[in-house]
């Protein structure tokens, strides 16, 4: 791995200058290649990918940004003035993953090598509406003609981006989960800096909402797909008694008001109820005999209480303790590189719950430590798919380990 901080340049006048657009590039030994900015300049930004790609021969570009450092359609703009002949696909964020660790208010993209990597993929619109037939043929579709045609590259796996706002992101995955087959598939949620207002998807020029891209890629480079959390059930339960499953809101636990109810068992006051209480508290579903996160997103007005995923009446809820959250994900890390035998870079998506819960604990440096020395690059999410699921409080992804691992 290596790492250069460069100045962007762009065309002023018929003129070239240097900008104050500094942009911080990493590469690997498998060939991908990180580029991350805090500077605000959609063009420049695009002018330097454009560049780093061509040098690099680069088939695919991924770009995670915050809507508070780029506009989505000045982005769009930029990739269509500069980058049309890329193939790429983006989204929105609530936080980065950039080499250098967790940061808020910036830009990281990742550009895969020709040499190593084939790529395709679809976009999936209108999702909260789209028949699920409709998404499993268009899955259908792409996967078989991806493997028709994919060079001599064993390992296969699936990207998924997902408007984190559409409430579709549970069928939509599981539909997607169940025509790639065995191809493992994970993702995350567009997220919008927890103003839960509006989330965007990018996706060759183009900006949606109410969407999904899924991507297929095929490598000669090993890797390993993944899932981690840092929470254990308690038995404490909660009975969801009413709901409104289409807005995933609860109205009432065990036959009280939401809000009052969750209150109550985590030891606070209703009027208290804020994301960095349900960061700590999260709420867990059992499902096969594995425990899966149900996360609260907000507190509403009317004592009912919103949330990350799917919610409906009779589920039983299990108030979840939190275990170490810097220890648990540098354990998973720490597994995963043994695994692969050694690992160069993890492309990770990473819940907004488990940020804002290392922040009521004091432990982001830590966090972000252990990120940026596992090499992990991606963005905070409103949610992650793993499979068929759609989750919560987890932290996915997919790692990739050295080439001569492979040889």
């Amino acid at each position: 791995m290596s790492v250069a901080t460069l100045t962007a340049c762009t065309q002023r006048g018929g003129g070239t200058r240097e900008e104050a657009l500094a942009v911080s590039r990493t590469s690997y030994a498998c060939g991908l290649i990180a580029l991350s900015t805090d500077a605000p300049g959609e063009d420049a930004f695009v002018e330097h990918l454009a560049r780093e790609a061509r040098e690099g021969q680069a088939n695919f570009a991924l770009i995670f940004y915050s809507r508070s450092l780029f506009e989505s359609e000045k982005l769009a703009g930029a990739l269509n003035r500069h980058l049309t002949w890329l193939p790429h696909a983006g989204c929105t964020t609530a936080g980065e993953i950039t080499p250098d660790g967790l940061h808020e208010g910036q830009a990281v993209a990742l550009l895969f090598p020709s040499l190593g990597f084939t790529t395709s993929g679809v976009l999936l619109e209108n999702i909260s509406s789209l028949d699920i037939k409709s998404v499993s043929g268009q899955v259908d579709a792409l996967r078989r003609s991806f493997t028709a045609k994919r060079q001599d590259q064993p390992g296969l796996f699936a990207i998924c981006l997902i408007d984190g706002l559409s409430y579709a992101e549970e069928s939509v995955t599981s539909a997607i989960h169940w025509e790639l087959e065995d191809i493992p598939l994970v993702g995350g949620s567009a997220g919008d800096e927890l103003k839960f207002e509006k989330t965007s998807l990018i996706w060759n020029g183009g900006v949606y909402t109410d969407s999904a891209v899924v991507m297929l890629f095929s490598t000669d480079i090993p890797f390993h797909t993944f899932k981690t959390d840092n929470f254990v059930a308690t038995d404490n339960k909660l009975v969801v008694t009413a709901s409104d499953p289409a807005r995933r809101t609860v109205s009432e636990f065990n036959a009280a008001k939401a809000a009052d109810e969750y209150a109550a068992v985590v030891g606070t006051m209703p009027e208290d109820l804020a994301p960095l209480s349900f960061a700590s508290h999260p709420t867990v579903v059992r499902v096969g005999g594995e425990y899966f996160c149900r996360s609260i997103q907000k507190s509403n007005p009317d004592g009912s209480l919103s949330f990350f995923c799917a919610i409906d009446d009779g589920i039983v809820l299990s108030i979840a303790r939190a275990v170490d959250l810097v220890e648990s994900t540098d354990a998973a890390l720490h597994e995963i590189d043994s695994r692969l035998g050694g690992t160069d870079i993890i492309l990770g998506f990473d819940c907004v719950l488990r940020r804002l819960d290392a922040v009521n604990r004091q432990v982001v440096r830590g966090l972000s430590e252990v990120y940026r020395r596992n090499h992990v690059v991606g963005f905070g999410t409103y949610g992650e798919q793993y499979q068929s699921m759609h989750l919560n409080q987890t932290f996915t992804g997919i790692a990739f380990g050295l080439r001569h691992a492979a040889e």
